[in-house]
């Protein structure tokens, strides 16, 4: 510990001072008249004069946030966002909440409009600093964020920025918001000094209690059938081994249900797939791991004498408004952990898991000859499945290569992946998510490809010219994939769910579902300098994928295929009864 002194000619120079200090590689922005003292401060770094965060320049605040995710995703290390006021919190409001609901830590910040009308350095000066100032400016994320606070003077801007960064990694983790007056930054600090390194440090999640741990390992040694059932367990890479082993060494069943990392490979003896309603009726011990919502009451029954393990950093998901789901153990900690401490304390059933074995390699084998079938039926012709788009991403994809999806691509059809390769979206469905996050990845790690899969509705929230912009300007070469069937599919979906033999289910296009006439996708990124395709038959998307791949490797541009996929009212009826 040491303290470091340096000349700041503004609050915003010392703050971006602090923030290099401090870890924080990027600063995702989307400016306004509020940055004044920032954009001077950053100047000042750019001529080698003062220290910052590299500034990223981000034509959409949605964009933005989803980039800071993306890049916690691919490095650890939480980053900082800063928007324009109220009206950019107000644009970034959606990926806060996907950062939110999948607890990815960063400094989510805004300037304020001035305080002051006159007399003060940063006091208003435009016409819109009357207009644009709210009674409460924090209210718009305030239920989303883990911590908000509002920068008040100098004096105590080191423990404003520790605390913003401890709390947001503490778990569970979370994003923190934090809102900065232009008078603030604009204040003279002159000679300004700070600890560094810091003294401030997250709290990290621990194992829980032992006697809860014995009574997890008791119940599951002795169950029949149990079944684990993941979501978002992963999101730290190294924990997939510990759950790997806990589930080949007692032969216990897998379910990895609308998972937002590779929870396990798919090649594991005891992946049984994505969907639990196969295994859930019969399960008399089901544990749960970082799982929101393991299964849907309305549509999957547990055995009425069922026993329910719920486990995870905050198992009950404090912060959802309503959420029931049975726990008759609760097992609060860190997820890794948790698996190990219980794969400890467990005794092995050899007569139950050599049951269990032989019943799932069957019916792996199974599920393999059937894919292969499928597959062989959709590789001619047009428009295209998403089954078959997967499996020739998959047969593309290196194993380093990393996967976006804010879409209904069947990852089971990618080929087993390897931990840390494969992100789905936020439960909270915040759309526009994919395309930020996976700019985000690639500059993160730009040793690897980066894949991003999207539909062509989450494609448009996504602000494609903006991102297509950054990935220009950054040199950030993703491959995008749209999968566009034309329409909402979710919404088709869950109204043919609640209404299967009404109005819409006879017309192809029901209302507010249907995106046509349908646009050119693949001309955004041309406008960008990259390269783009249309893809309208199954035998074409191989070489599709070749020549995106080429632009990506050889010529380091962006990649866009806008595959043309057929839309099946009989199958997504059956999705929504699963």
């Amino acid at each position: 510990m040491g303290k470091q002194t340096i000349k700041a000619d503004t609050t915003a120079e010392a703050y971006l001072a602090l923030l290099a200090d401090r870890g924080v590689d990027y600063l995702f922005g989307n400016a306004g008249t509020d940055f004044a003292s920032v954009i001077e401060a950053l100047s000042k770094a750019q001529l080698g004069e003062a220290k910052a965060p590299t500034p990223v320049t981000v034509p959409h605040e949605n964009v933005a946030v989803s980039m800071a995710h993306g890049y916690f995703l691919a490095t650890g290390r939480p980053q900082a966002v800063m928007l324009h006021v109220t009206v950019g919190t107000a644009n970034g409001v959606c990926g806060i909440m996907n950062a939110a609901r999948e607890r990815i830590p960063m400094l989510f910040s805004a300037g304020r409009t001035p305080i002051t009308e006159d007399g003060l350095p940063g006091a208003r000066s435009i016409y819109i600093h009357w207009a644009q100032e709210m009674f409460d400016q924090a209210g718009m994320v305030r239920e989303l964020v883990k911590w908000e606070y509002e920068l008040r003077n100098l004096e105590q801007l080191e423990t404003v920025v520790d605390r913003a960064l401890t709390v947001a990694m503490s778990e569970p983790r979370g994003p923190v918001y934090l809102t900065l007056p232009r008078e603030i930054l604009a204040q003279e600090p002159g000679d300004f000094s700070f600890t560094s390194p810091s003294v401030a440090n997250p709290s990290i999640a621990g194992c829980p209690n032992s006697n809860v741990i014995d009574q997890a390992a008791d119940l599951l040694s002795k169950a029949k059938n149990p079944l684990i059932i993941a979501s978002s367990y992963g999101q730290n890479p190294d924990d997939v081994a510990d759950l790997a082993d806990l589930a080949e060494r007692f032969a216990i069943p897998v379910v990895c249900y609308r998972p937002r990392y590779v929870c396990l490979p798919t090649s594991h003896p005891m992946h049984v797939g994505f969907e639990p309603a196969g295994r859930l009726g019969s399960a008399d011990v089901i544990l749960t791991l970082e799982a929101d919502t393991p299964w849907i009451p309305s549509l999957h029954k547990l055995a009425p004498d069922a026993q329910v393990i719920q486990a995870g950093v905050d198992p009950l998901f404090a912060n959802y408004p309503i959420r029931g789901f049975q726990s008759d153990l609760t097992l609060a900690g860190d997820p890794g952990s948790t698996v190990r401490a219980i794969a400890s304390a467990m005794t092995e059933n050899a007569d139950r898991i050599g049951g269990t074995r032989k019943e799932i390699g069957a019916a792996k084998e199974e599920l393999a000859e059937t894919q292969k079938t499928l597959l062989e039926r959709q590789s001619v012709g047009g428009p295209m499945e998403y089954p078959w788009v997967a499996h020739c991403i998959g047969q593309v994809m290196n194993e380093s290569d990393a996967l976006v999806s804010e879409s209904q691509l069947p990852i089971g059809f990618l080929g087993s992946r390897n931990p840390g390769t494969v992100f789905g979206t936020s439960p909270a469905g915040g759309l526009g998510w994919g395309n930020g996050a996976a700019l985000g990845l690639q500059l993160g790690d730009r040793s690897r490809r980066v894949f991003n899969v999207a539909g062509d509705g989450s494609y448009m929230f996504g602000n494609p010219t903006p991102a297509h912009f950054v990935g220009a300007a950054m040199e950030l070469p993703v491959c995008t994939v749209i999968l566009n069937n034309r329409m909402w599919g979710s919404v088709r979906k869950s109204t043919l769910g609640m209404h299967p033999d009404g109005a819409a289910s006879r017309l192809n296009r029901s209302p507010l579902t249907a995106l046509e006439p349908n646009p050119e996708f693949e001309k955004v990124v041309e406008a960008n300098g990259g390269y783009g395709e249309r893809v309208d038959n199954a035998e074409d998307l191989p070489n599709a994928l070749e020549r995106a791949l080429k632009a990506v490797d050889v010529e380091k541009r962006q990649a866009v295929l806008n595959v043309q996929t057929s839309y099946d009212d009989a199958q997504a009826l059956a999705d929504a009864k699963r």
